[in-house]
């Protein structure tokens, strides 16, 4: 094929340096309905929130996994007003640990900060991640917020660092994660908080200093800090195919490398799930972050119909069907 002329840009340079830090969010909203209903509120949130309260330089990369036409349009929106640095737009959902495989390797940065579309920041988040993460030998996961479920994954790496401990390190075992900051994270996940804190009323964390940083002995995985080299190395090599799971997989490769999975000792970052009820709302009014969102107000008790012995072993299958109905999932 011909050529007319030279592109203008044949001899140009950039001025643009990546930023050490890639903020990595994975987005999936595929519609505004049901489950989903408050989900683009929280995105936007999420998202003012990050703006707001990170001061060390990032570059924003989202990895948008087959959202509807108006969470893809918000997204553009918010590129070409220079808020999202890199948009990686999927036609299709390809799952969460697919989307790492996409999204991980395309990160300039030389260390990922992930977080779940959920997620708000508060101040101070990326600051006390990397405190941790270049202080603790070996760390190759550290989250922002801590969280009791995440102890008992994979913690070889935490064992062998206790067994021969490097000079100044100390480590003890008490309650340090307040109880209401699990309750806080059992909601948004779906759990019942007061049958959660009594399953752990008797656990204990791992609360370790060293150098004059503290953190905790574990990490979660719907947020976290990590050297790209380290999450590149864990990363499975092949592709499942698989719309959910293997996050847990991804902690136990991440372990068995070796590195150390920490959390702050402080909530720097706060998980939301996908309702936004009137004391989240407060608290996301009460840092400065506009929220114009109706709040969603939980039932204090279960419906009549979930009271019924054995409906719960009816009505879910139900609803799983008729959601792969609803929305043409096979």
């Amino acid at each position: 094929m011909p050529r007319i002329g030279v592109s203008p840009t044949r001899q140009q340079t950039t001025t643009y340096r990546p930023a050490r830090v890639t903020v990595v969010l994975i987005t999936y909203i595929p519609h505004l309905e049901g489950y989903f209903a408050q989900r683009l509120d929280i995105l936007k949130i999420v998202l003012q929130s990050l703006r707001a309260h990170t001061r060390v330089p990032y570059d924003l990369l989202i990895f948008d996994n087959g959202s509807c036409a108006s969470v893809v349009n918000y997204l553009r929106e918010a590129q070409e007003a220079g808020e999202i640095d890199y948009l990686l737009l999927s036609q299709r959902n390809v799952g969460k640990i697919g989307a790492f495989q996409i999204a991980f390797p395309a990160a300039p940065g030389e260390i990922i900060a992930y977080a779940d579309d959920d997620v708000l920041f508060y101040p101070g988040w990326l600051e006390a991640s990397l405190r941790i993460l270049e202080t603790f030998p070996q760390a190759g996961m550290v989250s922002a917020v801590p969280v009791r479920d995440a102890a008992h994954r994979p913690h070889r790496a935490l064992d062998a660092l206790l067994a021969a401990p490097p000079p100044g390190l100390e480590a003890y075992r008490e309650r340090r994660i307040p109880d209401a900051w699990e309750a806080d994270w059992a909601l948004s996940t779906g759990r019942d908080p007061q049958a959660h804190l009594e399953a752990t009323r008797d656990h204990r964390d791992w609360v370790l200093r060293y150098q004059g940083v503290e953190a905790i002995g574990s990490a979660n995985h719907f947020q976290f800090l990590s050297p790209k080299a380290a999450l590149l190395q864990a990363l499975p090599k092949t592709w499942s195919g698989r719309l959910m799971g293997q996050m847990v997989a991804l902690e136990e490769r991440m372990d068995a490398l070796g590195y150390l999975r920490l959390s702050t000792v402080e909530r720097y970052v706060r998980h939301l799930g996908n309702a936004l009820t009137p004391e989240l709302l407060d608290e996301i009014r009460s840092l400065g972050l506009a929220a114009d969102a109706q709040p969603v107000r939980l039932r204090p008790r279960k419906h009549w119909l979930l009271r019924i012995p054995g409906s719960g072993r009816l009505l879910w299958p139900l609803y799983r069907y008729l959601f792969r109905v609803l929305h043409g999932v096979e």
